[in-house]
Formats: structure tokens, C-alpha cells, sequence
């Protein structure tokens, strides 16, 4: 309440108001920062405390909607005041997602963010002599940036990063603060991550067409009738991210931004499918839970990852998948001996550590006879082949996980990225992995190894209408085949893990027939090794691709007879 007012001369109901609005704010207040001490692996232990959590501030931002004007002449509330509370509710809703992998909650927080925006809530924070109230709007910026980088809703994104920009020149010039710099990096990365695809499609007025890269109806090729695959479902999935000086944006690199949107559905308004006016309840999630959890690592000690791992691997429901997608740098051993045939004697990806990066790749300085410790080993994953698991490696050293044993029978399959690519479509600004964008969106990266920068939109729906058939064909090929493991047909009845090997098999074929990729090292290898006439040197498929070439006008980039060159 105000100074100003003896609480004499407030009536009781408007005491009461504001005492209950008090007590419902200190509880929402109380509440969030608990969230902070929860675990954030494993799928129960949260739950009920999000819930909680989010009741109250459901009442506390109804009460503050029912008795605005009592709160505004007797507690003296602010607009800034009743944007901390729309923002804490977005950040709910985030958090929720990253908790539950269900895409419909991003809408959710971006329609909270949204209102802070148009409701100009934060506006008179620039008139208050409080540099603290502004890095409370400057945090609502980025987190607002995050959520619609997440939803593809790039035209936004560009207006809200030039808002930031000015809003930090403001606070910078007003405020001698010290983390003036962070601000300028937070700028300077959110810039890098936009101009990180490769190619644009453009429609006939020359503008940016926003294309969405997740799953939608229809792009996974539907399998044969009659047709007997495993009945394993993806039910979760560690996504891990430790490249050196690849761009990111708030602990998300590009290779992880683009692997997570490949295991999501787009994403649907629930509030439409659920006729319910105002905001989501978390309780209120489809029946069917579409997408598999996931967890998103970024940068991960070698203790927090297999911390993440274990709880993965206990949680997993039966016949389930759990998936582990490694985008690190390589670590490399220190020697190599005849003898050195171990799980532990290839070395593998980076874990995080204060240590020395030369070129990108870590040296080791150590007794050769000891192992690299600060690295996630061959070996490392082998506990967790008890259960049914995925594995994808984007890593200078990826190969050093095709030394693994299937030591307890269950289904086992490892997709490892090209440990060298051509100088010439090798990109020196880390704009993310050219295995990865193949695994995202198969156009993408087939344009960018064909050096198009951008793609008009009447070609692009084209060249997707015929990577479609392509898709189905490479589908036929991997179910039909006689010599084929059976470990990719025990995962092939789940429909992410369907279109990643598809995906995978397309990737492959069409680097060996490029001209530029001559190397062994430059093609993606698999565990268990898939047979190549019936998948990745298939001529069916060489024919597929050639006639992508020739549509996008890039053939001469392709051997035309394939099998001259090897």
C-alpha cells in the first residue's frame, strides 16, 4: 500500500485485496525460484511442483485482471509489475516444454510474451532510475527471441533483435554498467544463429519464405501393408551439443536447434483442439503424447552426461527407444598401437572441461598408456545397450564408434557423421554440421552442397514433392532388402526413427556421387554397416538423385556413371 494512505481510510473488502494479492504474489514468487532446485532429469520427481507453480499464478494473474483498479490506486501496482508476472507464466510454459517435448506449450509462451510486447508492459521501465528493472526487460527480449526461434517465426525475430539492440544502447548509455559486453555478445550470436542456414527460399517478390523443418502429416513415407517391423517407440532423447566456436544462442548450438526440431511434430494451437478460452492448464496435454522427451546438453561434464544418460536409461518405459545424438568435437588417442582393439582405445567426443583446444581438436597431454578422461568413450555408452539404443554421432572422431559390440542382444544401431569434408563446402564459420542439416532438411543441405544460396519457392515445393517418392523408395529398399540387419528394421516402425534412417541413407548416396567427396572418410559410415547395393549405391536411388541434380540445374556436380569411379 501506499505511504499516503492511513489504512483507516481503506475499506476492509480492499484491504483484504490487497493482502490476498500480496500473499499470492510472495507464493508465485516463492514458488519459481524453487523450480530452480528440482532435478532436471527424470519425469516424475517435477510434476506436481510445476503444477502447484502454475496454479498460483493462474489466480494471481486472474486477481490481478478481477481488481486491477483497486490495486492500482491502493497497492500502487505497476505495468512493469504486471509484466514480470506475464513473463514468469511464458518462462513456465518454456520450461514446461523443455520438460515434456510437447510443442503446443511454446505457443502458449509465445502468446504470453506476446501480450508483454503489445501491452507496452515493460514501456516505463526506461523512465525509472533502476538499471535493474531494465536487465528485466533486456532477459524477457532474449527469452522472447528463444521461444520464436523455436516456432520459425523469423520476420519477428528480426524486428525483436533490433529492438534489443536498441534498448541495450539505451541501458548502456544510461547506466555505466559492466556487462555491457554480454549484451553486445548476446546481440552478436542471436545474429549468427538467423544467418546460419545456408540457403533461403525466396518467393516471387524476392522475400525470405519461412520454411518449418519438423515432422508434419504426411512426410514420413508410411510403410508397406503387410510389412513386419519392430514395434519400438522413441521415447527419449539426449541431445548433446560441445562443438568449439559452433554458433549457438542461449546454450543452444545450431547443430542442437536443428536435431531437436527433427524429433517434434509442428506444432498445433491446443486451444483450438480443446475449444477452452484463455490460457493452457498444463493438465490439459493431448491424449497422445506426440513428441519423445527430450534433454538438451549443452556443453555437459562427462558426469552430468552420464548422470542424464542413467536417468534415462532407468525411466524408459518397455519397448522403447532411447536416442543419444552427439554433436562434440573429436578427441583423438594419443597413439596408436596394433593392439589397441578396445572400446576405450579409439578415443571419441569431447566433455566439458577446463582445458587446451588446439585447431579445433583437443591434444592430449598425458602418459600415453592412460585414457582420455574428459571424453565420452566407445565404451562409455556400452551399460546402457541393455535397453533398445539409437545413436548419432556428428563428431571429427565418429568413427571411433564404429567399434562397438552389441554385447546383450538388443536393438543397437549407430549413425556416424563423415569425419572429413572437402575443403570447398566445408564451412570455416561453424555454421553447423553438414551431416546434421542432412538428418534436419535434406533440400537444405543438398543446396548448400551444391553451392545455392537460395531456391525460388515453386522449385523448392518441386524438388520436396520429389524427395518425397524418393523417400518412400528408400523406404522399400531398407524393408526389402535380404542382407539388411535387422536392428534397422526393429527401429524402423517408429516414425522419427524411420525418416532419420531414410534421411541417413539418402545423405550418403548422394555424397558419393558428388564429385567433391572422394574420400572414404567424407561418406557417413553406420553400425552395424548397411548393405550398400540395396541402400546408399543403390542405382534406383543414384537415378533419384541425379534427377534432383538436374532439377535444381546442378548435375554437372554429380558422376553421371557411378560405378566407373570406384
Amino acid at each position: 500500500m501506499t505511504g499516503a494512505e492511513a489504512d483507516d481510510d481503506i475499506p476492509l473488502g480492499e484491504r483484504k485485496t490487497v493482502t490476498d494479492f500480496c500473499y499470492l504474489l510472495d507464493k508465485s514468487k516463492q514458488l519459481f525460484n524453487g523450480l530452480r532446485d528440482l532435478p532436471q532429469y527424470g519425469h516424475k520427481q517435477w510434476q506436481s511442483y510445476f503444477g502447484r507453480t502454475f496454479d498460483v499464478y493462474t489466480k494471481l494473474w486472474k486477481f490481478q485482471q478481477q481488481h486491477r483498479q483497486v490495486l492500482d490506486t491502493r497497492y500502487g501496482l505497476k505495468r512493469w509489475q504486471i509484466g514480470e508476472v506475464a513473463s514468469k507464466i511464458g518462462q513456465l510454459y518454456y520450461h514446461y516444454y523443455l520438460r515434456t517435448s510437447e510443442t503446443s506449450y511454446l505457443n502458449e509462451a509465445f502468446s504470453f510474451y506476446s501480450a508483454i510486447r503489445q501491452r507496452s508492459y515493460y514501456y516505463q521501465v526506461n523512465k525509472e532510475d533502476r538499471p535493474e528493472l531494465v536487465v528485466k526487460k533486456l532477459r524477457y527480449y532474449a527469452r522472447y527471441i528463444v521461444v520464436c526461434l523455436l516456432l520459425n517465426k523469423m520476420d519477428l525475430v528480426k524486428v525483436l533483435v533490433k529492438e534489443l539492440s536498441e534498448e541495450i544502447e539505451d541501458y548502456t548509455q544510461r547506466f555505466n554498467t559492466e556487462d555491457q559486453l554480454e549484451w553486445n555478445l548476446v546481440l552478436q550470436e542471436v545474429a549468427a544463429f538467423i544467418e546460419a542456414d545456408p540457403a533461403v527460399v525466396l518467393n516471387d517478390t524476392n522475400s525470405v519464405v519461412v520454411t518449418s523443418h519438423r515432422m508434419q502429416e504426411g512426410s514420413v513415407p508410411p510403410l508397406e501393408q503387410g510389412m513386419v517391423v519392430g514395434q519400438l517407440v522413441l521415447a527419449d532423447a539426449l541431445i548433446v551439443g560441445n562443438c568449439n566456436n559452433q554458433v549457438k544462442f542461449s546454450e543452444l548450438t545450431i547443430d542442437m536447434f536443428r536435431m531437436l526440431q527433427a524429433l517434434e511434430r509442428e506444432p498445433v494451437n491446443l486451444a483450438t483442439q480443446t475449444s477452452k478460452q484463455g490460457p493452457l492448464e498444463p493438465s490439459e496435454k493431448p491424449a497422445k503424447r506426440e513428441n519423445p522427451h527430450k534433454y538438451l546438453l549443452y556443453k555437459p561434464t562427462f558426469s552430468q552426461l552420464f548422470t542424464f544418460l542413467s536417468a534415462s536409461f532407468k525411466e524408459l518405459p518397455a519397448n522403447s527407444v532411447l536416442l543419444v545424438y552427439l554433436s562434440a568435437t573429436g578427441v583423438f588417442p594419443a597413439g596408436h598401437s596394433d593392439y589397441e582393439v578396445g572400446p576405450y582405445d579409439f578415443g571419441g567426443v569431447l566433455t566439458n572441461t577446463n582445458r587446451d583446444v588446439v585447431n579445433g581438436e583437443t591434444v592430449q597431454k598425458r602418459n600415453q598408456a592412460q585414457k582420455e578422461m574428459h571424453c565420452l568413450h566407445p565404451g562409455d555408452l556400452f551399460p546402457f545397450t541393455r535397453k533398445p539404443l539409437f545413436v548419432i554421432v556428428d563428431s571429427s572422431n565418429s568413427s571411433a564408434y564404429k567399434n562397438f559390440s552389441n554385447l546383450f542382444g538388443q536393438p543397437l544401431v549407430c549413425l556416424l557423421s563423415p569425419t572429413v569434408y572437402p575443403k570447398s563446402v566445408q564451412d570455416p564459420s561453424q555454421r553447423g554440421s553438414l551431416f546434421t542439416l542432412f538428418l534436419y532438411s535434406p533440400l537444405l543441405a543438398f543446396s548448400s552442397v551444391c553451392g545455392l544460396n537460395s531456391l525460388r519457392h515453386g522449385l523448392w515445393e518441386q524438388a520436396q514433392d520429389l524427395l518425397r517418392k524418393v523417400f518412400r523408395d528408400i523406404g522399400q529398399m531398407i524393408t526389402r532388402s535380404r542382407t539388411i540387419d535387422q536392428a534397422f528394421l526393429q527401429f524402423f516402425g517408429d516414425e522419427f526413427l524411420r525418416l532419420l534412417l531414410i534421411r541417413f541413407v539418402f545423405c550418403s548416396a548422394a555424397l558419393r556421387l558428388h564429385k567433391l567427396f572422394r574420400e572414404c572418410r567424407s561418406f557417413p559410415e553406420s553400425y552395424p554397416e548397411l548393405p550398400k547395393q540395396d541402400t546408399v549405391e543403390s542405382s534406383l536411388l543414384q537415378k533419384h538423385i541425379l534427377e534432383l541434380a538436374a532439377m535444381l540445374d546442378v548435375q554437372n556436380l554429380f558422376w553421371d556413371d557411378s560405378l566407373e569411379t570406384y
